[in-house]
């Protein structure tokens, strides 16, 4: 429990940050699933569309800190890859 005046202001910083964490985590799920369902879909133009508006999202939760570079870079890389290939 914390008991200084400092330890109490961190445990309300540190609520008030894992609650805007968790809503950016899932709003970057959404547009994740939404490339995902694209794809199962077998829509080209609407998967590629889907991508490019995830992955702002996707780099936007690196700079919050929500995720780490290499994880967001090879999830974006997955699945350009997989959206590429649905042309062929």
């Amino acid at each position: 429990m914390a008991n200084s005046p400092q330890s109490k202001k961190r445990a309300r910083q540190n609520e008030r940050r894992y609650e805007i964490n968790k809503a950016r985590r899932s709003r970057i799920r959404t547009f994740l699933r939404r490339v995902e369902e694209a794809i199962a879909s077998g829509d080209q133009t609407a998967a590629a569309t889907a991508l490019r508006a995830a992955q702002p999202e996707l780099m936007r939760g690196v700079t919050k800190g929500v995720m780490h570079k290499n994880t967001a870079s090879r999830k974006i890389s997955r699945l350009s890859s997989r959206v590429k290939g649905m042309g062929a």
